[in-house]
């Protein structure tokens, strides 16, 4: 099984979105269903670039001992905040994606990208900006407001890119890694796991509109280009696939899982058998490392054993702590170890 789709999940650590569009499309060229700008800048650092904002706010102080993974100060309720100063202004998603999006329209027309492949817009889920900077015991009164927030970007995103041009994708991290049973204690806060999520990620979806595609990115974490934690096999990833099938009304458009890189074993793989989606649905393994081209063919061969069809992606963004002499080596590795499909082909 030779793939012919190629995913690229966010953050691409080259030096403009330009050279995002133009590299990419030269390398992948027809791989590419949908191409996201590379989240220049503060971006790179996923949420961290909100971390600003919300520092700024004046219903949020610090506290003084600074978190162990990120060193950012968290954030509490101040003093005597009231339910109505709980407010979020635009949080800057759908301002960069609408500059963005004028650099892709350049990319197409002189044919950097392909013609048909779409502008894809990743944001991370709610719950994965609060989660981790607001305290656990405000959270819960944060995390509605900034929700409300983030699906005004979203309609505003909508509203300013054609919907036949369009893909969102939502980056589901903190919640994956809570449902692989590694965010536990003090960072849990539900009892119902599952509903909780599922309401979440059912909110998100209904924000999308129907002719725009929607992604979800099933993520472990990239801090310091390592995950959180590794998944032991696609279990869990598969278990939260179907529960996305079964907790969203409208089409999934495809979902990416990761695959850490050194697991070309059938265990890790095995459990994708029992994947229960729509037929439409196209589903994204992160198997492509660093380790060349040979090494992701491998890993490509022991998950085909389990899966008839699937296209080939990084396990998270390529920005963090990678130069952009390595971006280009993990693109090539993405051409050697796929194919480009036919004019016209669509699978």
């Amino acid at each position: 099984m030779t793939p012919h789709k190629v995913h690229l999940v966010g953050s691409i650590a080259l030096d403009s979105v330009e050279e995002i569009f133009r590299t990419a499309g030269t390398v992948l060229g027809r791989r590419l269903r949908r191409v996201p700008d590379g989240e220049p800048g503060g971006r790179r650092l996923w949420i961290s670039w909100q971390y600003p904002l919300l520092r700024s706010l004046p219903f949020l102080k610090p506290v003084a001992q600074p978190n162990v993974t990120s060193g950012f100060l968290p954030l509490e309720l101040a003093e005597g905040a009231a339910a109505t100063d709980i407010y979020f202004p635009e949080l800057g998603y759908a301002r960069e994606a609408r500059a963005s999006y004028q650099d892709f329209l350049s990319a197409r027309r002189n044919c950097s990208l392909p013609a048909g492949v779409r502008f894809q817009v990743s944001l991370p889920t709610p719950f994965a900006v609060i989660n981790p900077f607001i305290a656990m015991k405000d959270g819960g009164r944060v995390e509605p407001a900034y929700e409300a927030a983030m699906l005004r970007e979203v309609d505003s995103v909508c509203r300013a890119i054609p919907h036949n041009d369009l893909a969102i994708q939502w980056d589901v991290c903190i919640e994956m890694v809570m449902w692989d049973g590694g965010w536990q204690g003090s960072r849990n806060p539900f009892q119902d796991l599952r509903a909780e999520l599922m309401a979440r990620m059912k909110r998100l979806a209904a924000a999308v509109p129907l002719d725009v595609e929607l992604g979800f990115h099933l993520c472990y974490g990239d801090w310091e280009a390592r995950h959180f934690v590794e998944p032991k096999d696609t279990t869990k990833l598969t278990e939260f696939a179907n529960m996305l099938h079964e907790a969203v009304a409208r089409p999934i458009t495809y979902i990416h899982m990761p695959v850490p890189i050194n697991r070309s074993d059938d265990a890790y793989f095995e459990p994708l058998r029992n994947l229960k989606l729509l037929s439409g649905t196209e589903i994204y393994l992160g198997l492509v490392h660093a380790d060349g081209a040979g090494a992701t063919r491998t890993r490509i061969a022991a998950a085909a054993k389990y899966l008839a069809d699937f296209g080939i992606a990084t396990e998270c963004g390529m920005a963090r702590c990678r130069t952009p002499e390595l971006i280009r080596t993990l693109l090539q590795i993405h051409a050697d170890a796929s194919t480009e499909p036919a004019l016209g082909a669509h699978s």
